[in-house]
């Protein structure tokens, strides 16, 4: 069974990620599930720099002594530190790395500066320019992209996969994403607004023509069983304005954590 790690990491400029701290425990009680492996890393978000570096230190014990590791943000700049502990753990030990990322956005703002800590809208592109290996990370599920994030994207051959091709035959899709972790050490990052705001309304950037709850449930279920998977993270679910509707998008995430723990 997954370690499961609550990171209720929040750092975003442009917009109020705030309802996502809490999220992970939203999650877990919609599973009501019993003898859960849970612990949470106790974040400072007012010191960027110091949450920063207790998730990277506390990540990199999971992979150094977990198998599987499903972490619950926060929001995805979380992933820029539980994903700079995963490219330093598979450096060490001498493991070839992927990473899948499903987003409605490519998070690659291009914009990090020295001493500042990526934001949510940069956090894939700053683990880029750190040293991960860009032949080796898969985006899926982007629809929404700034000027900026175009131009890293084409710079640096960034592989998608797009939603029409999900929707044209989506077991070729799981195929490929599955062929694509084979023999690799396996993160998986889920931003929940992959999905269309129909299925997961409560996120920061929701974006129109996204994938089904369905579509996403599927493709989860195929990368699980890769035997190299080694972490997931589930991020930008805002469980305090999921309120309004209903907990829909806690209990997607409950669905997809659910099928993660069986």
């Amino acid at each position: 069974m997954a370690f499961i790690v609550k990171v209720p990491g929040i750092n975003s400029a442009l917009v109020d990620t705030s309802g996502c701290r809490n999220a992970g425990n939203a999650i877990i009680k919609e599973l009501e599930k019993d003898n859960l492996d849970v612990e949470e890393i106790h974040v400072n978000n007012s010191n960027l720099e110091e949450a920063d570096e207790l998730i990277y230190k506390n990540s990199l014990d999971c992979f150094n002594e977990k198998p599987k590791i499903l972490f619950l943000g926060g929001d995805h700049s979380i992933s820029y530190s539980t994903c700079r502990a995963f490219l330093d753990y598979c450096t060490k030990e001498k493991k070839e790395k992927c990473l899948v990322v499903f987003d409605a956005h490519a998070d690659c703002m291009d914009l990090w500066e020295d001493n500042k800590t990526p934001d949510h809208e940069e956090w894939l592109s700053s683990l880029i320019k750190l040293g991960f290996d860009v032949e080796n990370i898969i985006l899926v599920g982007a629809r929404k992209f700034h000027e900026n994030e175009i131009k890293f994207l084409k710079k640096n051959k960034i592989k998608q996969i797009d939603i029409n091709s999900i929707e044209e035959d989506i077991d070729n899709i799981a195929d490929t994403l599955m062929e694509f972790c084979n023999g690799k050490e396996t993160y998986v990052s889920v931003d929940v607004d992959v999905c269309d705001p129909v299925f997961a309304p409560a996120t920061g950037y929701a974006e129109p023509g996204g994938l089904t709850s369905r579509q996403l449930i599927y493709l989860i279920q195929r990368l699980k069983k890769v035997p190299t998977l080694r972490a997931v993270d589930i991020v930008e679910i805002n469980s305090e304005k999921d309120k309004e509707h209903n907990n829909l998008t806690v209990k997607l995430g409950a669905k997809l954590v659910g099928e993660l723990l069986s």
